[in-house]
């Protein structure tokens, strides 16, 4: 029942979103789609767009509002969500990228099928954070790159029940993932990548309890012959 009248919430703010940002996917450029990916999810996508050709694309907890539809270069973009039945009424059977309805905890893909995944503002919307974690990890192909974008250090709420703090990149480290690169956040603003273009860094030497956003880049590393 709990579950349930998450998953309305969930919808809710997706149809308020839908309604602002659909119409504009569909009859934008891609160019001007891609200019706007590189400034809301910082610089990871900037860096990767020139080298996604031809590779197979994953994004967790991608939303309705076609979160791939700058991809035409890649070999396969899925966007996994455990709502995307409940999309069909904002107009995903018109994107180009595939949608499949699954939580995270049990990515229906095999072991290293992606060559890059990203999370950007949902690793805290889980059910299981460690059942998350090991399947990113399991489909992402030895090489592979994982994107981060998140919030830490906030209160749980009914549509965000995980709390964690910046003590996630451990999470991740200590499971054949290597560190490339991470930044740190205030969160200065409203919504989380209006905060990251705020560029505000985080002050780790104000222990005021109070949220942030780690934006990070890891590398999964080959496996180990023993």
């Amino acid at each position: 029942m709990k579950k349930s009248q998450n998953r309305k919430k969930e919808i809710k703010f997706w149809d308020n979103i839908s309604k602002k940002e659909r119409n504009w996917i569909l009859k934008t450029p891609k160019e001007e789609i891609i200019k706007k990916i590189k400034s809301s999810k910082e610089h990871w996508w900037e860096e990767l767009i020139g080298k996604v050709r031809g590779k197979k694309i994953l994004d967790i907890g991608c939303g309705p509002c076609g979160s791939l539809e700058w991809a035409d270069m890649v070999l396969e973009r899925i966007g996994l969500d455990p709502l995307t039945e409940s999309y069909s009424s904002l107009g995903i059977n018109k994107h180009k990228m595939k949608y499949v309805a699954s939580g995270v905890e049990n990515i229906p893909f095999k072991d290293g099928y992606f060559d890059v995944v990203s999370s950007f503002n949902s690793l805290d919307h889980v059910d299981n954070l460690k059942k998350a974690i090991n399947e990113i990890i399991r489909v992402l192909a030895p090489g592979g790159i994982f994107l981060l974008i998140t919030d830490v250090n906030h209160h749980p709420t009914p549509c965000e029940p995980i709390k964690f703090s910046w003590d996630i990149i451990e999470k991740f480290t200590q499971k054949n993932m290597k560190l490339i690169e991470a930044k740190y956040y205030e969160k200065s603003e409203e919504g989380i990548y209006q905060s990251i273009l705020a560029n505000i860094p985080y002050d780790h030497h104000n222990k005021t309890k109070r949220y942030g956003i780690l934006s990070a880049k890891f590398i999964k590393l080959q496996q180990r012959r023993l």
